[in-house]
């Protein structure tokens, strides 16, 4: 049987494609082998950037397999990172962009959840069916939707189902951007090589001071980043990098990240 995941690395950016047919659902082993290929990702100083996108080009992910969960008769170990590995990977603080190749079912849509970026192919939709087989979206998707989405539509996609087409989904600013057919995955590159071109303890600072002050107000936001407990911030600030992006600017010449 092949491997439910697949990664493909470029040195920079890291590409992680669920290929699990038919519908890539995840079950115990998938959410395992997610959770193993995420932490690889942060552990690697050189990758900056992850892709995770499905294989095929109907699903995205189904989410949570069903019929793997009835035959055991328990959720079972997701293993670290939470479900799918990145639900609840909060020590992440390198981006990651979601590659929404087709439908983000339940778990599949709290996966795409908890990617900081979402490029999205046409044709795809979002959806939580979970209250209506029994059970609610606790793999992110209750606490990161309703922050995501105003209030009353987010309430209505987990009470009733209702599904999220691309259109209103970029209407809202639950994605970043609409991929035309065949052109998802250069989409989804070019966004990874702009962050790539960035300073790359900037792009884990900014992660890392938006996780550890969300939900605070920008009083204490401001007390917590100016209170040297966010290791993240601290070492961007103490970096060589810190000055290069002035003193390439002075010199009218690019700057040179050394992630130093």
């Amino acid at each position: 049987m092949a491997e439910p995941i697949r990664i493909e690395r470029h040195t920079a950016v890291w590409e992680i494609i669920l290929d699990r047919p038919k519908a890539n659902a995840i079950d115990s082993a998938t959410s395992r082998a997610l959770g193993q290929a995420f932490i690889a990702f942060r552990d690697e100083p050189a990758a900056r950037v992850a892709i995770l996108t499905g294989g095929g080009d109907k699903f995205f992910s189904a989410g949570w397999d069903l019929k793997a969960a009835a035959a055991s008769g328990s959720e079972g170990d997701y293993g670290p990172g939470g479900f799918a590995g990145l639900t609840e990977l909060f020590d992440l603080h390198k981006p990651v962009i979601a590659a929404v190749n087709g439908l983000a079912v339940g778990g599949g849509f709290e996966l795409a959840l908890a990617c900081d970026l979402i490029v999205a192919a046409e044709g795809a939709e979002f959806f939580l069916p979970e209250a209506t087989i029994g059970v609610i979206p606790d793999a992110g998707g209750i606490l990161r939707l309703p922050r995501r989405l105003p209030h009353t539509i987010a309430m209505e996609m987990m009470l009733t189902g209702k599904r999220l087409s691309v259109g209103d989904a970029l209407r809202f600013g639950l994605i970043n951007q609409i991929a035309a057919p065949g052109d998802l995955m250069a989409e989804a590159r070019a966004v990874a090589g702009r962050i790539v071109a960035a300073a790359p303890l900037s792009t884990i600072a900014i992660k890392a001071v938006v996780a550890a002050t969300q939900g605070l107000s920008i009083q204490d936001s401001y007390a917590l980043m100016r209170s040297g407990t966010i290791p993240a911030y601290e070492r961007m600030k103490k970096s060589d990098d810190y000055f290069e992006g002035a003193r390439a600017f002075a010199e009218k010449r690019a700057p040179v990240w050394s992630g130093r």
